[in-house]
């Protein structure tokens, strides 16, 4: 490793942690295609250490008083606007994000903070009086202890705000697993943690692969795991956690769909694609994929979106002057490459090829997808059904908006879906019928915002939970319940109630 190289560490226990017993993963810039650094591939005994030092710093943690928790909240939210620049490029850098978006995803982890620093509102409990002799009913939201977090490679800064500040909110510690493709973010942000002065072990840094994970499955300490990922391994992990009752909160995959209606406000619809389909190189779960059209505008669309689509600039993601920058690394390149083939091999008609794009101010050897877009295209087709997770769109013509519903209801995953139209009747009926999670009316993007919760249905969510808003805060809560009888010390004790022969209550009286 030369010097100029990025050392990654694990940070445990308040200590930053240089693994060097540990084998190594390279680390990328996917603009350039060189490496920048090393990742340390953890394994289940660093897994357990990290583990074993949130459990340490629970008691405390969970003891400290609600307003001094949201304090660190507050300082961690405040100190995120003042490095705002500094964690952008930290995501432009190894996740490639070009850098107008990296700080558009900066800025909404600021605002997932504000939410979460709502908190000691949302947290409050329930109370019934007088169910019986001078006896009360209460309802509490606890902390449950230790969690732990998988982040995907695409949004390493908005998966962090999905999951440490609801969990260290509300009482509970932390241990969290970077993708080791882009963890740069992280070790800035832990930084972050260190200087506005959280205790150590309350949140814990911990790079690897899936031995790091599967080390939770087991582990006594471990209450809950959380993931944004694909859906195997988010079924994998609810398989592992199943055996021991651990709660989970796992995000899958997704294949987004997007109905273009007779009355679609064309320019507004032509930018919202844009931005949906070749935003981060179309490396994320509510990227739009599969556009529905009807007959009335379709052949207006195609003509105008590959218009659009061919002036779309391609180069490094710290380029301010270009819209996209490249794919996460030459295996994901080669991947979408390889659906680009599956595409004009299954039938589709190959309108506008990405492969080899030209390239404004960028590395030849960066891992750069131009705009795709194919037509022509039918549900069955194996690029209408799969996950490409790159800037590749599928054009599909049908009769009417009950044919894009029912295409969006016979896939099997349902993360998200988008209408265009100005006819109420459309909208309403989209709403309700549409089999996704997340529904988008004239906007390419349905991301809800933080004060809402954020997940799919179908195979793009496994389980119930889903991140953000107040479902975030009851995932990493629980109902504990007590009945309480007071009793006047003056009066000395109470005679026990006397019953109907026979019959005795299964609960106090």
């Amino acid at each position: 490793m030369s010097n100029s190289e990025i050392v990654i560490r694990d940070h445990i226990n308040g200590e930053w942690i240089e693994q060097r017993q540990l084998p190594t993963a390279p680390l990328y810039n996917p603009s350039t295609g060189a490496q920048i650094g090393q990742v340390p591939l953890g394994n289940a005994s660093t897994s357990k250490a990290a583990v074993a030092a949130a459990a340490e710093a629970y008691p405390a943690w969970r003891d400290t008083p609600l307003p001094k928790r949201m304090d660190f909240l507050f300082a961690m939210q405040s100190e995120m606007v003042n490095r705002k620049e500094e964690l952008a490029q930290a995501i432009a850098l190894d996740q490639a994000k070009h850098i107008a978006e990296a700080r558009g995803e900066v800025q909404r982890v600021i605002e997932i903070l504000q939410m979460a620093c709502t908190i000691p509102a949302l947290i409050q409990g329930e109370t019934i009086s007088g169910i019986a002799n001078n006896i009360s009913g209460r309802i509490y939201k606890a902390p449950l202890g230790v969690f732990c977090g998988v982040a995907p490679f695409n949004f390493p800064a908005l998966v962090f705000g999905w999951f440490i500040p609801f969990a260290i909110g509300t009482g509970n510690t932390f241990v969290y697993k970077p993708s080791t493709e882009s963890p740069l973010f992280m070790q800035k942000l832990m930084q972050l943690l260190v200087d506005i002065g959280l205790p150590k072990g309350v949140v814990n840094v911990v790079h690897g692969d899936r031995e790091v994970v599967e080390a939770w499955y087991d582990d006594e300490n471990v209450a809950g795991v959380c993931l944004v990922g694909s859906s195997p391994t988010a079924k994998a992990i609810a398989e592992g956690c199943g055996r021991n009752g651990k709660k989970t909160m796992l995000l899958g995959g997704a294949k987004n769909f997007l109905a273009v209606m007779e009355d679609a406000p064309m320019d507004l619809l032509i930018d919202n694609v844009l931005m949906s389909g070749y935003g981060s190189a179309g490396q994320r779960c509510l990227a739009v994929s599969n556009i529905a059209c009807v007959p009335e505008i379709h052949d207006e669309f195609v003509e105008r979106l590959l218009e659009a689509s061919r002036k779309v600039t391609v180069g490094d993601a710290l380029n301010p002057d270009v819209f996209m920058g490249p794919v996460i690394s030459s295996r994901a390149k080669e991947r979408i490459e390889n659906y680009i083939n599956i595409g004009v091999e299954g039938g589709a008609t190959l309108a506008l090829d990405g492969r080899n794009p030209q390239l404004a101010d960028a590395n030849k050897d960066g891992y750069f997808v131009g705009p795709t877009v194919f037509t022509d295209v039918t549900p069955c087709m194996q690029i209408a059904r799969e996950e490409i997770f790159g800037p590749v769109l599928s054009v599909m013509k049908v009769g009417c908006i009950d044919g894009a519903l029912r295409m969006i209801r016979n896939h099997p995953m349902g993360n998200g879906a988008c209408i265009f139209t100005q006819n109420a009747y459309y909208i309403e009926k989209f709403i309700n019928e549409a089999d996704v999670g997340m529904v988008g009316v004239n906007v390419g993007i349905c991301a809800p915002h933080p004060y809402m919760p954020f997940g799919g249905i179908k195979d793009s969510l496994v389980g119930n939970n889903k991140v953000q808003g107040k479902e975030g805060i009851d995932f990493f809560t629980q109902n504990k319940v007590a009945t309480v009888r007071v009793v006047d010390p003056k009066a000395g004790q109470p005679a026990a109630a006397k019953t109907d022969s026979g019959v005795r209550s299964c609960v106090a009286s």
